[in-house]
């Protein structure tokens, strides 16, 4: 996966605190305590400790080695947190835009000396109960992580890992089928033409249709000259085909070395064994080289620079004449200055972070442009870092003004500094987030130290938040100019400052057509007959190895039985506020933290309405309350909480395909010291939310509209996924009006309306049906303490809110009351009286075929096949899960990636019993639906073994089992009705399903004319589409 080019996100999005605590024990003693009896100087495994290092702020331990032959660096994180993670990264820094290390990052994974088989990463994605696996190619590292919480899993994936990225077979025709590749568009007919092939190359052609991508990627390129920067590490469509198979090899060669890795553990695994798989498998094969990998810092600019760069036009865009993005960039300090990194990125915080931030007033507000630029903000993903703030969605004449505020901007934040609030505000919010607890916390820090510890910067220290808060604390009050000096030293007296335009061509896509066309007969123009006859012959032979059966014997596996029987249960309580409305609690180690939620039915919604939920969703809690104008909700939103947000929910009923229930999730967390101040939030916004600022309102219409459009491009598989559920379901029909292609365009139209008030004055009548006591009911997590204060506090709030003032009016739906599992009903684990839950039907629904295309200018399809099959309670439900992963694995995977050069490609059954096929950046459409039906074909023939059925089943259990934050704890009984009971049978109909069950529900739901099914396409015009009538073209 390629993350290059593109801001890695900042402190505070990154170190959303902590994680899972689990309550294993070794020896009578904890993971922190472990890693502290280490010394420095003692040797193990080969490995010496140069460090040892509580850091209490985050619960852990840090234990810094290397080793003796090969000088590796070694980073271990003992913690108290049962989701172990491990992590190595090797400095990567091409110097040009063939995408080398990104080949290499698939390439290395397709087989290796030990384990031969093709593919061993994607198989092993069925052998394991890895909570994570992946890898991501940055702009100068490649990163290889995955975490799971069995100590065998974690054995046989180190060991995978180990030999992928040190002892890779990186066989030419894994070099074919993941880089490029020139191929007869038809491989098994030579007078077809020639054409290009390959997963990366697809991938980087749909990467590069993201306008945001664009300029991001050329923001870095432009701004870091000198260097690896300048280039594209993901590979650029145009250049990838310059790549040679011997390159490839010679790039591992010299970077994926001991010498040039960085070795990272996390978890409450003992570091002992990590060390001793480690230096017996691959690193005792190595001596120490000096690898010549390091990245010169880039010489500063004597002046500004400008640069204009071109992209597609916005195919959803409302104003066609406002599609210019500007943006000034700045270059920083090196990031491995950490408390100069720290500081800068909480200025940067406090210049780009919501509405009482200067930028964001002088920018946003302006109405100049519909959002920020694409990357604003700090950007410490390069040794040196940058800076940058702009707007898209600019008018051409408008690009001088945006420039001019910028300007302005920086003198008047010289001149008036920040308000004390604002700090505070972002310093609660680091408290908050190292108090806030994740599951993937390992993921969070390896990703977080991996920039600065590639360039020998000192991760520990980076690690050390409380210190450098105390640091920040003290240069201001001895300085109170502290921040306006970085102003001036790092903006405002900057010479290596570049401004970039780019502006949307019509031709732009077109005009990338016809150069990859050129690039093609290029090369097609040096081929001899012979080469031809080669390119055909390696063509029939990359066939016939993709098809052939693999022998995986060798790749290690954890068995079905290593599955855990049982699931552990969540206790709950439920008690009734104010007498009627019902309130969950969880108690849970949440680290001082308390989660509040609540849930308001829209049953009684009129029909006109229900389009506008999102938007009232996103707006209301920043609209301002009470007496609190939106700057000052906002401010004391940060000073007081972890944020606070709404979010339309559409909820399947477990037992019936056709009943849903429908609302808005209202959620929060805060310090416990603060939950006063929360639920006094809340009672205002739902007692006086105010739908007054017209002009701030099409602020915030502008921007949701443009961040929706912004991400078609990359989502387009989920949008093509809910397209196609539209006619299956009542459920689905409203999810599309939710969150698919309608919402989209939808607030688009918005954004260009004259009059945006005809649509503020809709959102008070939603506020009628949602925002009373009537139809909620509410959940809090905290630690045991915390209840009494949580119950006395949720209790005033539920008083507060007032009743219904809507009225019900059935139409052609029906509300069923529905009561979710309790003690009274036999659940063991839950106490206290029944929530019921009104769900939704519609005894008119009929579900029906529907095929939509979605015409955009993408190179690249984004395909989606929907089938209507059997709610969560059928035992149909649990054999269609594992047959959706075992399609996946042993032949969609297999058709549409490896043959097709899709991106990716799979099968999924939702909860609401919806079966669905997909593809991602591919570059096939109805090539593509047709491997959907062979799947099938395939699966009713019962073409597998009982060791598929048992890979498919770790899989499964690998998402069922995926660990839960104390925060989330509860959920599914909350918003599902699930009780833990209920879930234990759906995991004792998951270990029963069998082949027959698996054979027998392929044919029953998605045999030809058997389940109704919806099919969706978002990509470029296609030419069988458009003559076949069957197809609603958009």
């Amino acid at each position: 996966m390629w993350r290059g080019g593109v801001r890695t996100r900042c402190l505070l999005e990154r170190l959303r605190g902590g994680a899972s605590l689990g309550a294993r024990r070794r020896r009578g003693t904890t993971a922190c305590e472990r890693a502290l009896q280490h010394e420095v100087g003692e040797r193990i495994h080969g490995f010496t400790v140069s460090q040892v290092t509580d850091i209490p702020e985050l619960s852990l331990t840090a234990v810094k080695l290397s080793h003796d032959c090969t000088g590796a660096k070694y980073l271990h994180l003992a913690r108290e947190d049962t989701n172990n993670l491990f992590s190595v990264q090797f400095r990567t820094t091409p110097l040009d835009s063939t995408g080398v290390p990104h080949v290499l990052e698939h390439t290395v994974l397709c087989g290796s000396q030990k384990y031969p088989c093709r593919d061993p990463f994607f198989k092993m994605l069925n052998r394991s109960l890895s909570t994570f696996m992946n890898a991501f190619t940055a702009s100068d590292y490649t990163l290889y992580p995955f975490s799971t919480q069995n100590p065998k899993d974690f054995q046989n994936l180190l060991s995978v890992y180990l030999d992928a990225t040190f002892f890779p077979c990186l066989r030419e025709l894994d070099f074919w089928q993941e880089g490029w590749r020139l191929e007869h568009e038809n491989p098994r007919d030579p007078q077809t033409p020639l054409t290009f092939k390959g997963v990366v190359f697809n991938e980087m052609k749909g990467a590069f249709t993201d306008n945001e991508r664009i300029f991001s990627q050329h923001l870095q390129n432009r701004l870091l000259p000198d260097h690896t920067y300048s280039v594209i590490s993901g590979g650029h469509p145009l250049c990838i085909p310059d790549l040679t198979w011997e390159q490839l090899k010679q790039f591992h060669a010299t970077h994926y070395h001991p010498s040039n890795a960085r070795f990272f553990t996390y978890g409450n695994f003992p570091l002992e064994q990590h060390l001793r798989q480690i230096h017996e498998e691959a690193l005792s094969k190595f001596e120490k080289i000096k690898p010549n990998t390091a990245v010169p810092t880039q010489k500063p600019w004597d002046r500004p620079r400008e640069f204009q760069i071109t992209c597609g036009p916005d195919a959803l865009a409302a104003d066609s004449s406002k599609q210019t993005t500007v943006g000034v960039g700045f270059l920083l300090p090196d990031i491995t200055d950490t408390f100069e990194a720290f500081t800068l990125n909480l200025l940067s915080s406090l210049l780009i972070g919501g509405p009482n931030s200067p930028f964001y007033r002088a920018l946003i507000e302006s109405g100049l442009g519909t959002d920020f630029s694409p990357d604003v903000g700090y950007n410490g993903s390069t040794r040196e870092a940058y800076f940058s703030v702009g707007l898209q969605g600019v008018a051409e004449q408008d690009v001088q003004a945006v420039r001019d505020i910028i300007d302005r901007t920086i003198e008047e934040v010289l001149q008036k500094g920040f308000e004390d609030d604002q700090i505070e505000a972002l310093l609660h919010k680091i408290e908050i987030q190292m108090k806030h607890q994740s599951v993937s916390f390992g993921l969070t820090l390896t990703s977080y130290i991996a920039p600065c510890w590639n360039h020998d910067g000192d991760p520990v220290e980076l690690l050390k938040l409380g210190s450098q808060v105390a640091r920040f604390r003290q240069c201001l009050r001895e300085n109170p100019e502290f921040l306006q000096e970085k102003v001036k030293q790092y903006f405002k007296n900057n010479p290596h400052k570049l401004t970039l335009l780019m502006k949307p061509d019509d031709k732009y896509f077109e005009k990338q057509t016809q150069k990859e066309t050129e690039k093609l007969k290029q090369k097609i123009d040096c081929l001899s007959p012979k080469d031809k006859k080669q390119i055909y012959e390696k063509g029939l032979e990359l066939q016939t190895q993709q098809s052939k059966a693999q022998d995986t014997s060798c790749l290690p596996a954890l068995k079905v039985s290593d599955i855990e029987p049982t699931i552990p249960l969540t206790h709950l309580e439920v008690a009734l506020a104010a007498g009627e409305t019902p309130v969950q609690y969880c108690a849970q180690p949440t680290n001082g933290v308390v989660y509040f939620r609540a849930f308001c039915s829209l049953h009684t919604l009129p029909e006109e309405l229900r389009p506008y939920v999102p938007l009232f969703c996103s707006v209301l809690t920043k609209l301002g309350c009470g007496l609190l104008d939106y700057r000052q909700q906002a401010q004391q939103t940060e000073l007081k909480t972890g944020g606070m947000a709404a979010s339309p929910h559409v909820i399947p009923d477990g037992t019936h395909l056709d009943a849903y229930e429908q609302g808005v999730l209202f959620s929060s967390f805060c310090l416990d010291r603060n939950l006063p101040d929360m639920m006094q939030l809340w009672s205002e916004i739902f007692h006086s939310p105010c739908f007054e600022e017209e002009e701030y309102f099409r602020v915030l219409v502008t921007m949701s509209a443009q961040e929706l459009s912004n991400g078609v491009p990359d989502s387009g598989h989920l949008y093509a996924m809910v397209r196609a559920g539209r006619t299956l379901t009542p459920a689905g029909d409203l999810q599309e009006t939710f969150s698919g292609m309608d919402q989209v365009k939808l607030m688009k139209r918005m954004m260009g309306m004259s009059d945006i008030g005809q649509v503020l004055r809709k959102l008070p009548r939603i506020t009628k049906h949602v925002l009373n006591r009537d139809n909620m009911r509410c959940s809090v997590n905290a630690m045991p303490q915390q209840m009494s204060l949580a119950e006395k506090e949720v209790e005033k709030f539920v008083r507060n809110v007032g009743r219904s003032k809507a009225e019900w009016k059935p139409g052609h739906l029906s509300v069923v009351e529905k009561p979710a599992p309790s003690g009274s009903s036999g659940s063991t684990h839950i106490s206290g009286p029944r929530v019921l839950r009104k769900l939704i039907t519609d005894p008119t629904f009929k579900p029906h075929q529907m095929k939509t295309h979605f015409l955009l200018p993408f190179p690249v399809n984004h395909v989606g096949e929907c089938v209507r099959t059997a709610p969560y309670t059928d035992p149909d439900h649990a054999s269609l899960k594992v047959l959706a992963r075992l399609m996946t694995a042993k032949f969609l995977h297999t058709e549409i990636r490896e043959k097709g050069g899709a991106y990716g490609a799979g099968a999924r059954l939702g909860r609401d019993g919806m079966f669905t096929f997909y593809s991602y950046r591919d570059p096939h459409s109805t090539e593509t639906l047709q491997s959907f039906a062979k799947a099938v074909d395939w699966a009713k023939a019962g073409r597998f073994t009982q060791q598929d059925i048992d890979e498919a089943k770790l899989s499964v259990f690998a998402s069922v089992d995926a660990p839960v934050p104390p925060s989330d704890r509860g959920l599914d009984h909350f918003l599902y009705g699930l009780s833990d009971e209920l879930k234990q049978v759906h995991r004792e109909q998951l270990f029963a399903v069998s082949h027959e069950s698996l054979v027998a529900v392929s044919d029953k739901h998605l045999g030809v004319g058997r389940g109704t099914r919806g099919l969706a396409l978002l990509g470029p015009e296609n030419a069988k589409i458009a003559k076949d009538p069957s197809w609603i073209v958009r």
